[in-house]
């Protein structure tokens, strides 16, 4: 696909992040783009900039939960009637957020939740839109996996819904390839594999999760830092959370690539039919090493340096 002047795209997950940046590029590029989210506000704020910028093209709102399949089917209903269209050539399974680190201690809900929204909501928005995108000239789907897609790790710390839901979205992704190569060739397939990117996953994620830990869950993040080699012995559950929160309000403004930088990057990648679309230094890095030495990829901490056993 050349272009996406003229196009019609499915953007989930636009409220923030590369969701948003998606659906500003797409809509600068001449494409009519309809967008989802969960959290109203955030995709309210997308649509005032997207009104702004791009005021001539056509950009609709939905609220839906993606892991929720009867809310996919009625998105997609709407989709159609107010893009006026039996055909859709673009769909971008973006949304996403983060929690059930661990299977052995975690929450069973918090897994399932996170779990549902990384995978079934790619898989319920593929299964609702295939067919209108199949009917079209030319179309591509595009998820989001992640580094933790081949490397279900970060820094040593668990992410076990995250990185099953990931590795998910990888394998669906390049299976569609022979599928689509022998059932609609017209039709694209990119998985998408960022590293850290400059978005409010951290954020969103406490919004759709809620909740508040017990003190007997703080005990055991504090005790599970402490194993990892983290200095914080001597400092109260207060001053944990306090440097947590600290890390979830600043994960955007440290990431070396931002939101703005990784859409481009999709995007260009869609235009040259890249199936494997990986963003970032750090991710191409975490590639290579895994790549490199897959019987040893567990032994290493993010920063590539061997890491220390845990007693």
């Amino acid at each position: 696909m050349k272009s996406f002047n003229n196009k019609i795209a499915v953007v989930t997950g636009g409220g923030t992040g590369m969701g948003r940046e998606l659906v500003l590029q797409l809509a600068k590029e001449g494409c009519s783009v309809a967008m989802c989210d969960v959290i109203e506000e955030n995709m309210e704020e997308t649509f005032g900039l997207v009104s702004k910028e791009s005021p001539d093209v056509l950009v609709t709102k939905h609220i839906c939960d993606v892991s929720n399949e009867d809310e996919v089917i009625k998105f997609k209903n709407e989709v159609l009637a107010e893009h006026n269209t039996e055909t859709i050539n673009l769909l971008f399974n973006n949304a996403g957020i983060g929690g059930g680190a661990s299977f052995v201690t975690g929450s069973r809900e918090e897994w399932e939740k996170c779990f549902s929204i990384c995978w079934y909501g790619v898989y319920y928005c593929s299964r609702a839109f295939i067919p209108h995108i199949v009917s079209s000239e030319e179309g591509h789907v595009i998820n989001t996996s992640s580094v933790n897609g081949f490397w279900a790790s970060l820094g040593g710390n668990p992410h076990t819904s995250y990185s099953a839901a990931k590795f998910a979205v990888k394998g669906f992704s390049e299976s569609l390839i022979d599928d689509f190569r022998l059932n609609a060739p017209h039709v694209g397939v990119s998985v998408v594999m960022p590293g850290h990117i400059g978005t409010s996953i951290a954020i969103n994620t406490g919004k759709i999760l809620g909740g508040e830990r017990s003190e007997e869950e703080w005990e055991m993040v504090k005790q599970n830092m402490i194993k990892l080699g983290a200095p914080v012995h001597n400092q109260s559950i207060d001053q944990i959370k306090q440097m947590i929160q600290e890390r979830t309000d600043s994960f955007a403004e440290t990431a070396p690539t931002s939101s703005s930088e990784a859409a481009k990057v999709i995007l260009d990648g869609v235009k040259e039919n890249k199936w494997r679309i990986l963003i970032g230094d750090d991710a191409k890095a975490l590639d290579e090493m895994v790549r490199r030495d897959p019987e040893g990829a567990y032994n290493i901490n993010f920063e590539g340096e061997k890491r220390e056993e845990i007693e």
